[in-house]
């Protein structure tokens, strides 16, 4: 059975969804537009709006989403779709459950072959005020790593500890991999990232959005840090 009323918790989910002929009925604010119902964010969503778009299937994420609240649109009788990506390696068996759920066949992404190690270290600024930065368990240190550069923050017990700026000079990265989100790193940063390492501007979604871009997503960075 095709599901054709589908809710997407999940932004990088409804990229995908989209990709593959699929318009959710209802997203979150933070999915990119169009908007057909917008359903509050990630972390709150309104699951009353939720029951009432009467959707066949809900598309959650284990990284993105809360386990409350999949619970709660599962007491309402709703069936959840909870994708578990965190590396490279998990994209193309995650979106074969996804594209089951949906019943629907599709064409799964095919990463390009990873890199050998460069010997590059990165850091990989995430926040600002407060400074903030990713461990090695996490999809965007994945990403890196599929392209042969270690993150310098890699051994952090947080998966995106805070972190003082001079921590990450201490570390003596090669390189600083800012990205555009969640925090909007542009130019008028870079005399302060270049303090820790010279610094490479790069698409927020390429790195931490995962599916149907992953493989797209992997050449452009892969071009973008070109030694």
């Amino acid at each position: 059975m095709t599901a054709s009323r589908v809710v997407s918790l999940v932004p990088s989910a409804t990229e995908s969804l989209r990709a593959w002929g699929v318009e959710p009925v209802a997203v979150t604010r933070f999915c990119p537009p169009p908007h057909p119902l917008a359903i509050g964010g990630t972390k709150d969503p309104d699951i009353d709006a939720i029951v009432a778009a009467r959707p066949d299937l809900v598309v959650m994420c284990v990284e993105e989403n809360r386990r409350e609240d999949a619970d709660a649109l599962e007491s309402e009788g709703l069936t959840i779709v909870a994708l578990d990506i965190h590396t490279v390696d998990d994209v193309v068996g995650e979106l074969a459950r996804l594209s089951a759920a949906l019943g629907i066949d599709v064409a799964l992404p095919e990463p390009p072959a990873p890199a050998p190690a460069d010997g590059r270290r990165a850091f990989v600024p995430i926040w600002r005020r407060p400074w903030m930065t990713i461990s090695g368990d996490t999809y965007a240190a994945s990403m890196l790593g599929w392209l042969g550069i270690d993150t310098v923050f890699a051994d952090a017990p947080d998966r995106y500890p805070t972190i003082e700026l001079g921590q990450a000079v201490a570390l003596r990265p090669d390189l600083v991999v800012a990205p555009d989100e969640p925090y909007p790193f542009a130019e008028r940063h870079r005399a302060e990232l270049e303090g820790v390492a010279p610094t490479v501007f790069v698409d927020g979604q390429d790195l931490m959005w995962w599916g149907t871009r992953t493989p797209d997503a992997l050449r452009r960075l892969a071009t973008v840090l070109a030694p």
